[in-house]
């Protein structure tokens, strides 16, 4: 996650980023809904991730069948009590009652009765197993998904982020992994038992009679067709919600993260105006999708209602033609409901997945993007405590597109110790080679290297615990000003803590908070511009990394805090090697080494008074900021 804290210039940034919330939205980006995607492969996917669950899943689902069975029984027992007691009127009517009970055999009406409720506690037992050990599992599955999605955006180049909306990220982060938890928990055991019912109520029917099983069955189809055809337009209304969503977060991400900007550029009718559209999108696609949604449940009753109909035709016609028993009409009116009834609940269930399907298809994709090559082979190490910090750029060259090159043939060797401070207009590439230095990017051609040590050999865990870095965009996060200062490293003391800040002039202030250095830091309420800056080259002091990187750290300060910050940076790279941005030429007098670049490459090096000397871009630059208005 620490990789991206950097920046890079406007000009050199990709395309796809440029232009803000006004140019585009956020959705312009994305490709979540435009391209229909395969269930059936992230259906396997999820699978996958019940790992060791599996047998505990396969467990649930033999309870589910079981459970199912178990209830399938019932009908026919229930048809046979029918038997017994049309017998046993049969009797009275014939005059052949003999003895107490008037002919109706209740001995065995009992023992069927008892049976029943052995019968049906068992099978709650079993469907309430089922029902915990799939919850369960969902559960694990949603944790896990979690788990990679954060494994993952910490192995994602920045490329991607450079193309990918924050919103974006962040919605399938949290609401499409919410999204297929809570409709896999409702959906899955319902799904699972309905099936077993379904099948298994047409099996028990054609067993009981297969003339009425034909009738039964036969009267659903036309409902079966209808079902088929609904699933199929709504599916693509349910992706476009889920879709629509990212976009909608995407947006609300931006403005919220910028509302200064917006507010200051009188931008708010323009955002409320994309708002509005991204709205309007989520709200055709949620009602449709929820339309037809809700045509499920009247055609399921209906389905259940001419089922009815039928098998009540049908066996009356075979009881007085073939003598069938009246038990028999029993019994297929229960197992009508049986199989009635599990198919409303396939339907709803059917429903739920599809908006499970759009949240997964989402989340997969995300999981199924590049990553930066893996780096658990690489046996080379350049040790921070014993590093020297010689550094050296062979022919370096580098774009963010293959057909935009922004660095062309970058060659420089910088002493160990040297502070090189690096110059030049807008788009030149001047935080791209620290991008680079610090391998947030891979390089399209030439080396780079520390110490000898080409860096592409390190692992970047390894490079980055070479650098401190202070960037032009200061990063604090909630939690105490010691927190801060410390952020990722283990083992530093509170002294260290109080010498860093002490070094670049920032005891004094934070002595003055409620509770000093256990003051709770809420962002930008609590620091102004100047603070923040200082709190970050305290974190930078505190790595005490070898080589440091100053990433235009003075721009956004005012004159006097900008003299505090140029102090501390001082201190900073004092002994080290240092890489210094600056549009402030006034701030890089003091460099060992000012490289001038132009379009990519080196235009100029030398120190302040050897190219002010020259008269050249560098003594244009420097002169451009102290002319006259």
């Amino acid at each position: 996650m620490a990789d991206n804290n950097t920046n890079h210039s406007e000009t050199s940034r990709p395309a796809a980023r440029r232009g803000g919330m006004f140019g585009g939205g956020p959705g312009r980006a994305m490709s979540g809904g435009e391209k229909p995607k395969n269930f059936g492969s992230a259906l396997k996917k999820l699978v996958k991730l019940t790992g060791k669950l599996a047998p505990l899943c396969i467990f649930a689902v033999f309870a589910a069948l079981a459970g199912s069975i178990v209830q399938l029984v019932g009908p026919d027992k229930i048809g046979r009590v029918t038997d017994l007691v049309k017998e046993g009127i049969d009797a009275a009517v014939g005059g052949a009652i003999s003895g107490e009970g008037g002919g109706i055999d209740l001995a065995q009406i009992t023992s069927i009765a008892v049976f029943l409720v052995i019968l049906y506690v068992i099978g709650a037992v079993l469907t309430l197993v089922q029902g915990w050990i799939f919850a369960f599992a969902n559960a694990r599955i949603g944790r896990r998904l979690g788990l990679s999605v954060s494994e993952k955006i910490n192995r994602l180049p920045l490329k991607f982020f450079d193309t990918t909306t924050h919103g974006d990220i962040l919605s399938r982060v949290t609401n499409d992994i919410d999204t297929l938890s809570a409709t896999l928990n409702q959906s899955i055991s319902q799904l699972i038992g309905g099936i077993a019912m379904f099948v298994g109520a047409i099996v028990m029917m054609a067993i009981t009679n297969w003339i009425m099983c034909l009738a039964a069955v036969g009267s659903t189809l036309v409902g079966f067709a209808l079902m088929g055809i609904i699933m199929k337009r709504s599916q693509k209304y349910f992706r476009s919600n889920q879709s629509q969503l990212g976009k909608l977060n995407g947006l609300i991400e931006e403005v919220y993260s910028g509302h200064t900007v917006v507010r200051a550029y009188n931008g708010e009718d323009k955002a409320a105006q994309e708002f509005d559209g991204y709205n309007s999108g989520l709200y055709t696609s949620n009602w449709k999708s929820q339309f037809f949604s809700g045509l499920m449940m009247p055609l399921m009753n209906f389905i259940g209602n001419f089922g009815y109909a039928v098998v009540c035709v049908v066996g009356a016609l075979l009881v007085v033609k073939t003598g069938m028993r009246i038990g028999v009409i029993t019994a297929f009116m229960m197992y009508i409901r049986l199989f009635t009834q599990p198919l409303t609940q396939i339907a709803q269930s059917l429903t739920q997945m599809q908006s499970a399907a759009a949240a997964s298809e989402r989340v997969f994709d995300f999981l199924d993007n590049a990553e930066m090559p893996d780096e658990t082979e690489k046996t080379e190490y350049l040790d921070p405590a014993a590093a020297k910090g010689e550094v050296e750029f062979r022919g370096v060259r580098f774009g963010y597109e293959e057909d935009t090159p922004v660095i062309r043939d970058f060659s420089v060797k910088v002493a160990p110790g040297q502070k090189v401070a690096i110059v030049g207009p807008t788009g030149a590439g001047k935080t791209t080679i620290v991008n680079l230095l610090m391998r947030f990017y891979e390089l399209d051609g030439g080396r780079i290297l520390v110490d000898g040590t080409p860096i592409d050999t390190l692992t970047r865990e390894n490079v980055h615990a070479l650098f401190g870095m202070v960037l032009q965009d200061t990063w604090v996060f909630e939690g105490t000003v010691r927190e801060n200062v410390v952020y990722s490293i283990e083992g530093i003391k509170d002294e260290d803590v109080v010498a860093a800040c002490r070094a670049v002039g920032l005891d004094h202030f934070i002595r003055t908070l409620p509770n000093g250095y256990d003051t709770v830091l809420t962002g930008d309420s609590t620091l102004s511009a100047g603070e923040k800056q200082l709190l970050t080259i305290a974190r930078a002091m505190i790595e005490n990394a070898p080589l440091i990187i100053l990433d235009e750290a003075t721009s956004s300060v005012d004159t006097r805090t900008e003299l505090l910050v140029q102090a501390a940076m001082d201190k900073l790279s004092s002994g080290r090697t240092a890489f210094v941005i600056a549009h402030r030429l006034s701030t890089i007098k003091n460099a060992d080494l000012i490289l001038v670049m132009q379009d990519g490459d080196i235009a100029e090096s030398g120190t302040h008074e050897e190219l002010l000397a020259r008269g050249g871009a560098y003594a244009s630059l420097y002169n451009s900021q102290f002319e006259a208005v």
